[in-house]
């Protein structure tokens, strides 16, 4: 797809310059009329090819309301030899159902020429599905290049364009899918009429067949404006002086020559706007107080007849024919502009044979999804029955939304080709007029993994027999489990056995139930903290996300009760994810924090001291930084380095700025640091910052690509609540992030979600990068050890011991008691009693044993062993090789000495 833009420079320099206007994603392509291809050439031709290698496979269903269901499929083709797949996701809308129905979604609340992405038309408009509609040029306000018709109403007129096809439904409800033009006049009292151009139109180059010297669309016309018209201007990029009527109850009641009227049309008016011959037809016929007329009707280019446009319920533009009597059609106009033959989200509408289901079609470019092209989408539409079909705006532009089972809640279907949704002019809006019905199912929300300890809450959400979300009486709602794993009161499960059951929620006769585990640790296969060291220090913190990974492959985030923590050289306090160190022994240099989990342990240590290095000051120019925004058609920004910000202590500072009220959805402002990023090497545990805040309540975040090429967004700040400066820490540790990393952005981002609290432009500002590297955790000075089997003296580095045990030898395996030898090694060794475990804490490492089983433990990992702890007399003792070696010490038995060595 091309990205060349219409824009108001161009339109004064081309006027009579005739051209083909094509688009797709709301882009608009300009090519010479030459580059047309030939009506001759036949999509079906080359579709057909596909036919014999391609599949498409229903993967799963699911209601949206009673006569409307989604339905997902996988497309399966091959390309160049390969076998490729791509998501195919289908709204069905079966219009012989009488609470069915559709509609043109449009701008904000309803608006033409104001952008909005889908989701919010779709919450905006009441409805409960939705998918993206017309083409647009990005350059404009984003109107529609082809007709609207909503609730009946001609709310936009097509453009002249060549084979441009629109779908339709009938006040009748009939899906119609053809092509259509536009004719139109104005009558002034004194009988001179002047032709009607169109109706709430921006600009673009128009396509006329036979005609020369085409000059733009608004020059020497005639237009109407209502009170759906939401632009700025009427339009922009006009490259025209306008001359304007108002018209009310179709009176003349202002004038205005060579600038637009200061007044937006009523609901009961229009603006007429013209310039040039119109304009002096405006002039010279029309004067306040008199009566006007103005008469439009759409033209079918089939049957060449005028057609009312109330005869419709509703009516959108879109692309290309593509699907004609159930076969793959010629393509009606060139599809290279947008990216036909290119592999990309792609949008499309059809309906059946009988006219009673509509499909609304669209296709995945993301993750393994590959996308389609148009001749592939040509194939999806025939495999799902379409028997008249047409593309729509697709690529970034490709969304369908849909109100989830038993909520009220509208959301996006798949995940969209751009990181944000794209804003556009228009989409097609599902419907439903069924009336409240009585509970029919319920829908269950809860975890299905439970650990010791910890509460489950569970909540149910009704339907009803239109599949209508309904309140459900939580006050007579019985629940209970199959099993007793634990107790369950008002949907909270409190967990206290572990083990497999059933949540069972019942209002009157519909029963819902969920499957739940309780799980041990006899099923976790590893635990491990994200952190790699504490700072052992009063009053220091860390993050410490703890992860559990199950037997069977599963892996969970563990918090709160579900944990138990150990302190060993310090008192720390645990909350909310956060250690807090509250008083250091004395003497020690390193501690250890192990979390349990049904007593199976994970370690973090703590030792005293850090490092700070300086990332970056911005006082020496290394490296270009840049500005991006996205999406960029709605927002601005940029970056500088500034010395004048308020209480500044530094000669110079990276400012970010930003504007987001030109658009909706996910906007942001990024500072791009070089082509590669920042380097941040060592392993560092914070990366702190001074941001200079707005006050704005946005979001700034850092974009980090770590060693092993995953990206990390971090909060810097979730929310601009302050204003000036303020040190702020970005945790590394608990992110995961592998080093060495690097700091590519740091930007400005806003969402939908409490916009009228959030200022919409300004700046921020970031200085004095710095990363904070805890010390090293020094490893414990190494000793030779020399013992003899059966005998208790031995010798440490040269000098004699008395042991407390001698080392024996048994079965093969030689056993010595563990916490000599833990001692001497520079080790710390736990023991609990009750569950007769051993903990050996040396550097970094963990090593866990239990008297008695085969089963051990390293820094959080499980394994097995041939042999296992015992006591005797006593004393513990440990099968010396698995031990020592397992810490990185080398062992060595001479056999005929019984000697064993120790390095």
């Amino acid at each position: 797809m091309g990205k060349l833009q219409q824009g108001a420079r161009r339109h004064k320099g081309n006027l009579g310059k005739r051209v083909v206007v094509v688009a797709l994603s709301g882009v608009l392509l300009i090519q010479p009329v030459g580059s047309l291809l030939p009506q001759s050439w036949h999509g079906a031709i080359i579709s057909q090819a596909y036919a014999s290698e391609a599949g498409l496979k229903l993967k799963s269903q699911s209601i949206v309301s009673a006569g409307i269901k989604r339905l997902d499929y996988t497309f399966t083709t091959t390309r160049s030899g390969k076998s490729v797949s791509t998501a195919v996701h289908v709204i069905e809308a079966d219009l012989s159902k009488p609470y069915v129905s559709l509609n043109t979604i449009s701008g904000r609340n309803g608006s033409v020429g104001q952008r909005n992405n889908i989701l919010n038309m779709t919450k905006e408009s009441g409805a409960v599905a939705g998918i993206n509609g017309d083409v647009f040029v990005m350059a404009n306000e984003g109107t529609a290049l082809g007709a609207q018709v909503q609730n009946g109403v001609l709310t936009t007129s097509p453009s002249q364009l060549r084979g441009m096809y629109s779908f339709a439904v009938t006040s009748d409800r009939q899906p119609v899918i053809d092509s259509f033009s536009f004719a139109g006049t104005v009558t002034a009292e004194n009988g001179v009429s002047f032709p009607l151009e169109g109706v709430n139109q921006s600009t673009y180059f128009p396509e006329i067949d036979g005609a020369t010297g085409v000059t733009y669309s608004h020059v020497d016309k005639l237009f109407i404006y209502t009170s759906v018209w939401g632009g700025a201007e009427r339009p922009a990029h006009s490259a025209t002086i306008p001359t304007e009527a108002l018209i009310v109850d179709g009176v003349v009641t202002q004038l205005s020559d060579g600038v637009q009227l200061d007044a937006a049309p009523p609901e009961n008016g229009y603006i007429l706007r013209g310039s040039g011959k119109a304009a002096q037809f405006i002039k010279q016929n029309l004067v306040v107080g008199q009566r006007v007329d103005s008469q439009y009707a759409l033209v079918s280019n089939t049957t060449k007849l005028p057609v009312d446009p109330s005869s419709f319920q509703m009516l959108i533009g879109g692309h290309t024919l593509l699907v004609d009597n159930g076969t793959s059609a010629a393509f009606s106009r060139d599809i290279a502009g947008v990216s036909g033959n290119s592999y990309t989200s792609r949008s499309g509408v059809g309906y059946s044979q009988d006219g009673q289901k509509v499909y609304l079609i669209t296709s995945e470019r993301s993750g393994s999804n590959t996308g389609l092209s148009l001749k592939e989408l040509q194939t999806v539409m025939v495999g799902l029955g379409v028997f008249k079909g047409i593309n729509l705006d697709g690529g970034g532009s490709t969304t369908m939304t849909e109100r989830q089972l038993a909520t009220t809640n509208i959301q996006l279907s798949h995940p969209t080709q751009e990181s944000s949704q794209r804003s556009v002019a228009n989409g097609i809006g599902v419907f439903t007029a069924a009336p409240q019905g009585t509970l029919k199912g319920m829908v269950m929300n809860g975890t299905t993994m439970l650990l010791l300890g910890q509460e489950g809450k569970f909540t149910v959400n009704g339907y009803d027999n239109y599949y209508n979300p309904i309140a459900v009486d939580t006050a007579t709602m019985e629940w209970s489990l199959s099993s007793a794993v634990g107790t369950i009161k008002d949907g909270v499960l409190t967990a206290n056995k572990i083990g497999k059951t059933q949540v069972i929620a019942k209002s009157g006769s519909v029963e819902k139930t969920m499957e739940v585990e309780v799980v041990g640790q006899e099923s976790i296969a590893s635990m491990s903290i994200s952190a790699s060291a504490g700072m052992l220090s009063k009053g220091a913190t860390l993050n410490v996300p703890v992860t559990a990974k199950l037997k069977n492959g599963n892996s969970y985030t563990l918090s709160g009760d579900a944990l138990k923590w150990e302190f060993v050289g310090f008192e720390g306090e645990y909350k909310n994810g956060v250690i807090t160190v509250t008083e250091v022994k004395p003497g020690v240099t390193t501690g250890y924090a192990i979390a349990r989990y049904d007593g199976f342990g994970a370690m973090v240590p703590f030792v005293q001291g850090e490092q700070d290095s300086v990332l970056e000051d911005f006082e020496v120019s290394r490296y270009g930084i840049t500005s991006q925004v996205t999406p960029a058609d709605t927002t601005t920004g940029s970056v500088k380095l500034v010395s004048d910000l308020p209480d500044q202590k530094s000669s110079r500072a990276l400012q970010i700025s930003y504007d987001f009220s030109g658009g909706t959805g996910t906007r942001a402002s990024y500072a791009v640091f070089g082509s590669n990023g920042i380097t941040m090497g060592g392993s560092p545990a914070q990366l702190t910052m001074d941001v200079f805040s707005d006050n704005s309540k946005n979001w700034v975040r850092a974009e980090i690509v770590d060693a092993s090429g995953k990206t990390h967004l971090l909060d810097v700040a979730k929310e601009l609540n302050w204003s000036g400066w303020r040190n702020v820490k970005i945790d590394l540790s608990s992110a995961g992030v592998k080093f060495p990393a690097k700091l590519k952005r740091v930007y400005v981002v806003t969402i939908d979600k409490d916009s009228d609290k959030k200022a919409a432009s300004g700046a921020i500002a970031i200085d004095n990068l710095m990363l904070r590297t805890p010390s090293e955790v020094k490893e414990p000075a190494r000793s030779s050890i020399t013992m003899t089997v059966g005998n208790t003296n031995a010798s440490v580095s040269g000098k004699g011991v008395k042991l407390e045990a001698a080392p024996l030898l048994q079965n093969g395996t030689t056993y010595v008691p563990i916490r000599f030898v833990s001692e001497t090694m520079g080790a710390e060794v736990l023991y609990d009693p009750k569950t007769r475990r051993v903990s050996v804490l040396r550097g970094k490492q963990l090593l866990e044993m239990t008297i008695g089983k085969k089963e051990y433990a390293l820094n959080g990992v499980r394994y097995t062993s041939d042999v296992a702890p015992f006591t005797q007399n006593g004393r513990t003792m440990i099968p010396i090789r698995l031990f020592s070696e397992k810490l990185g010490f080398k062992v060595n038995y001479e056999e005929k000495l019984r000697k064993i060595t120790i390095d």
